[in-house]
């Protein structure tokens, strides 16, 4: 019988070896098999806690927000974490904590961010896993919308769409765009100029 922690755990490790797998092979690559044998468990049991692909791209989507909200939360640096941007906050201190997060997202976390676009397209594709997609995206919304009205955003929720819209848009051309592999390696300075335009725009 199963514990609800290894469950739980197994949950986790299931579908953070389905985002690797989509980031490495895309979605032809996902299969319940083929993450089993990613993450190392015996033949079943992504079926076992997954029962359909829809329910495992689910389960990526859900694994991508709580990830990417959580390298929010922690910010790319310590001095830059969106969470913990003194009160009132500025504009510059925002741009740079944006611009740290981006920075690690076309890095270290570019695998992952790759993963949630391929992902993310399945939905458009399949009308079943549109609400679940909405539920996992809505967490980044909420958070830019709290910073943008600390910044004085007279409709924050408005002004959040545009500044993920513009976010997303910026990591999909770095990384999948047609220049993404001509283009050199991003720099932080030029991201923090990037993202103060973007942040002044969405207040405008």
């Amino acid at each position: 019988m199963h514990s609800p922690e290894r469950g739980s755990d197994r949950r986790t490790l299931i579908a953070d070896s389905a985002i690797d797998l989509v980031a490495t092979a895309g979605l032809r690559g996902l299969t319940h098999r083929a993450v089993d044998g990613a993450a190392g468990l015996p033949a079943g049991s992504t079926s076992y806690y997954f029962r359909t692909r829809e329910a495992l791209i689910g389960a990526c989507y859900a694994r991508l927000a709580e990830l990417d909200l959580g390298d929010f939360d922690e910010g790319a640096a310590p001095s830059h974490s969106p969470s913990s941007l003194s009160s009132p906050m500025d504009r510059d201190a925002v741009a740079a904590a944006l611009a740290a997060l981006l920075y690690r997202w076309l890095t270290s976390g570019r695998s992952r961010q790759l993963a949630r676009f391929e992902l993310s397209l399945e939905a458009a594709r399949n009308p079943e896993l549109a609400t679940e997609l909405h539920r996992a995206g809505q967490g980044s919304r909420d958070r830019a919308a709290g910073i943008l009205a600390a910044l004085g955003a007279a409709r924050p929720g408005e002004s959040a769409e545009l500044l993920v819209a513009w976010a997303d848009g910026l990591l999909y051309d770095r990384l999948a765009g047609a220049l993404a592999r001509s283009r050199p390696a991003p720099q932080l300075a030029e991201l923090t100029a990037v993202t103060r335009r973007m942040i002044d725009a969405a207040l405008a």
